[in-house]
């Protein structure tokens, strides 16, 4: 169990607003897994480029007029605007938890059992700001408008406050028709063996997918034992012998001709079986392929398949 931390000591910059108080670790900053630690740099990030906007805009970032109320040390009217971008970071930490391992050298934990970034991982994880940017401005000149329509009287509200932070006047005015275009952030594809960056279509670095390979072939060869072993490949087998068996039975030595003769056999067709594939021998005289390979390798057949082993070479 983690222990808990006390919250009246926790700093007040250490504190991520508008966030609940975590029952495990009883602060509303302190994260107790990673995922949790990423996602609270990434509302920190987002919440300081909602703040950036609200201010390029001419409005206080701590006017509470909301979800959450004027509190000291609070930016308000920032988390006010930004939670409709809440749920487009967790979907991208999400389809980034689901697809790609973190590093166990990006984490580490204090003595309190918290979950801490290492910086690393914020470097990487402040290259997204501009994203989250061009998310949140949209909602932060509607907010603007708004609050510029409210306050004016009603003959005015038809006057738009210019758009400084997305262009959107700007490319109306032009006979355009505006849209956001935002691509989220790529995550970095990682080995989720050793941790080293590789190529997207790579699923592990060389030299753990050799030691993958190894564990799956003998998986494989451990399955096919068993399934060679197992009732269905049994009888089949077992159908096979009282298959051959017969065939050996009815065979007499008066129907081979007179010419094809042990010797010739040995002398002229059997050296010519090994220029011929597997394949074309199993396809042939209608055996398995590994008694076809014995055949291929020298191994002498019964005589009842000389003939069409003859004509497979050309000897007539």
């Amino acid at each position: 169990m983690w222990p808990k931390a006390d919250a009246k000591k926790i700093p007040d910059h250490w504190r991520f607003a508008g966030s609940r108080q975590s029952p495990l670790t009883g602060g509303p900053r302190l994260a107790v897994t990673p995922v949790h630690a990423v996602l609270n740099y990434c509302f920190a990030l987002l919440q300081a480029e909602t703040r950036l906007c609200l201010s390029a805009l001419g409005l206080d970032p701590g006017l509470g007029i909301g979800l959450h109320t004027d509190t000291a040390n609070r930016d308000s009217l920032a988390l006010d605007v930004l939670e409709p971008i809440r749920p487009k970071v967790e979907a991208w930490l999400l389809n980034w938890i689901s697809s790609e391992p973190f590093r166990r050298s990006d984490f580490f934990e204090t003595g309190t059992g918290n979950c801490r970034l290492r910086s690393s991982l914020c470097k990487k994880l402040s290259d997204t700001t501009s994203v989250w940017r061009n998310l949140v401005a949209p909602w932060a000149e509607y907010v603007a408008q708004v609050l510029w329509t409210a306050s004016k009287p009603k003959h005015e509200n038809n006057l738009i406050r210019p758009t400084r932070l997305t262009q959107q006047r700007r490319t109306q005015a032009k006979g355009a028709v505006w849209a956001p275009r935002v691509r989220l952030p790529k995550s970095e594809h990682l080995c989720p063996g050793c941790g080293k960056t590789i190529q997207d279509q790579s699923r592990e670095c060389a030299r753990c997918a050799v030691a993958t390979a190894s564990k799956k072939m003998l998986d494989v060869a451990r399955l096919g034992r068993l399934i060679a072993n197992g009732p269905e490949a049994q009888a089949k087998r077992a159908i096979k012998a009282r298959k051959n068996a017969l065939a050996q039975h009815s065979w007499k030595a008066s129907d081979q001709p007179a010419w094809l003769s042990k010797e010739l056999f040995e002398q002229q067709i059997q050296p010519r079986l090994a220029n011929v594939s597997t394949s074309v021998i199993r396809s042939s005289i209608g055996v398995s392929r590994g008694y076809a390979s014995k055949i291929r390798q020298g191994y002498r057949p019964h005589p009842r398949q000389w003939l069409a082993l003859a004509a497979l070479v050309g000897v007539v």
